[in-house]
């Protein structure tokens, strides 16, 4: 695979998964969508075919990472870190790039959403609810875009995302690597898919589940960006914990991997 091959398949494989990720969390959260309150199996169910969607059309490029963790545990496990760049380059653009698009697709609905008296109160409460959000770091339409906690303890919060990752890196290192060994093969889409959707059911409650960095930190970053009315803050104090959380993920699984199976 070329650098350029790379990162346009990683840069389009993860702008889908996050415009179909984060578009079921949208659909699920904002006023006048149609699955509005469809709940957390919705959620994970969408992004678990947000995954297999996003691989089986990025896989032929790229090898189909998505996700950084995943990046650095290929290379650990193979000793090359000479794409390790350009893969979280192209992974950090497409879920930019997915996150706006979900806010394209929602436009409406984040409009009806966020200037509902419901949501940020009437007019002479709007600006009290904003800078409320702010101070508390998560503005209402922010868990679209990115993750936060549901009770926020740095330690068991990082020691979430930590676990679920090894979950996810073992499942693909030994169940869903194509024949190279590079990326993910055909069988290894679905697997990862339905691994996806466990991870969400049983360990995403405390974090929202990103187990991905790029997932999370280049849709808070559009969410900062997007001129949208009474969004509040980007939480940008628990961000740096679904970067590096992952990362420690994905390093262990990697360690786990060359001593117990490779």
């Amino acid at each position: 695979m070329s650098s350029s091959d790379i990162f346009i398949g990683e840069t389009i494989g993860t702008a889908v998964l996050i415009l179909l990720g984060g578009g079921v969390c949208a659909a699920v959260t904002l006023k006048a969508s149609k699955a509005r309150g469809a709940g957390w199996l919705a959620i994970a169910f969408g992004w678990g075919f947000a995954v297999m969607t996003a691989v089986y059309i990025s896989a032929p490029l790229s090898g189909a990472h998505l996700n950084p963790a995943v990046t650095l545990a290929l290379a650990i496990k193979d000793d090359d870190y000479s794409n390790l760049a350009t893969y979280w380059g192209g992974q950090l653009l497409g879920a930019m790039i997915g996150a706006a698009l979900v806010w394209v697709v929602y436009y409406g609905q984040f409009l009806a959403h966020l200037t509902d008296s419901e949501i940020v109160g009437g007019p002479e409460e709007q600006t009290t609810k904003s800078v409320e959000a702010q101070e508390k770091g998560a503005g209402p339409v922010l868990g679209i875009f990115s993750t936060g906690p549901e009770i926020r303890n740095a330690v068991q919060n990082l020691a979430t995302e930590i676990i679920g990752t090894v979950v996810l890196i073992l499942a693909i290192l030994t169940q869903g690597l194509n024949n190279n060994g590079d990326g993910l093969g055909v069988l290894g889409a679905l697997i990862t898919s339905f691994v996806v959707v466990g991870i969400g059911l049983s360990l995403g409650g405390p974090t929202g589940y990103a187990i991905n960095p790029a997932r999370d930190l280049g849709p808070r970053i559009v969410h900062a960006l997007l001129p949208l009315p009474n969004k509040g803050g980007s939480d940008w104090s628990y961000a740096w914990i679904p970067v590096v959380g992952p990362l420690i993920g994905g390093a262990i699984a990697a360690g786990i991997y060359n001593v117990a199976f490779a």
